[in-house]
């Protein structure tokens, strides 16, 4: 069975810099195969791993849905649409030792997309099985995973800084989460950037006035910016660093 874990949560809080570091701590860890989805149209997850995403979803969506009124049709006249988007969700899929990765990209363009949905879903959802775990990048709106696209998700972590406006912000997630009724069997809560790895009492009473479950907090840790401002893979920091350490005490406390 694929356990999956989406995370979601407002930009700027670090969220996809965590999912990132979350693919690669299964996948040294030994608990891969891993299938990592970048759901964020404004996330780079590829750049935490460090590898290049040359195709995304999205970009096939829209080659799909317009191919009937393009200049020059893309599909060859002996490949049905089906078999258009298998042969390149083939080529979209970037395979690493423990771990591969999708990019969904852009969201949907004018018109209808159900049919091209359709075909994503079905592939997605074939290739997914084969993997221990399914990590989504999301954004904050969950759009693939409220449509269907994206597989049904076990655990949902969502990611704030440690303002009181970031709670809230995660409140909102998951007051949205319970209305979309996505069956999910838990939503945790993970503070990141907290200076000296603590919380004020200010912070912890929003948290519970938001009621949401804390899973852990991580503190600020400025190798992420050094790393980040020298364009380095963040997968790349010390197994020692702040961040790291924190996060691997976390997932120890998930119970999955």
């Amino acid at each position: 069975m694929t356990y999956s874990i989406a995370l979601a949560g407002k930009g700027g809080t670090g969220k996809t810099s965590i999912c990132g570091l979350l693919v690669d701590h299964l996948a040294k860890t030994g608990q891969g195969p891993v299938l990592a989805v970048d759901a964020d149209a404004n996330s780079n997850l590829n750049e935490v791993l460090g590898v290049q995403a040359d195709i995304t979803l999205g970009a096939l969506r829209e080659e799909i849905a317009n191919a009937e009124w393009a200049d020059k049709n893309p599909i060859p006249p002996s490949m049905s649409k089906h078999e258009y988007a298998q042969y390149k969700f083939g080529a979209a899929l970037v395979e690493e030792d423990q771990y591969d990765m999708l990019v969904m990209g852009r969201g949907q363009g004018k018109g209808c997309y159900c049919f091209v949905n359709d075909l994503l879903r079905e592939q997605i959802r074939k290739y997914y099985t084969h993997y221990r775990y399914l990590i989504v990048d999301n954004e904050a709106g969950l759009e693939h995973i409220s449509r269907g696209i994206l597989p049904p998700v076990d655990l949902i972590l969502l990611v704030s800084d440690c303002s009181r406006r970031g709670i809230q912000a995660a409140g909102r997630i998951a007051a949205m989460i319970r209305e979309l009724d996505l069956k999910v069997q838990a939503v945790r809560l993970i503070v990141n950037r907290a200076p000296g790895g603590t919380l004020e009492p200010g912070i912890q009473a929003e948290i519970q006035a938001q009621n949401l479950s804390l899973a852990g907090v991580i503190p600020q840790d400025d190798l992420v910016y050094q790393y980040d401002a020298a364009g380095k893979p963040l997968i790349t920091l010390p197994e020692d660093a702040p961040i790291k350490r924190a996060l691997g005490a976390i997932i120890r406390t998930l119970e999955w």
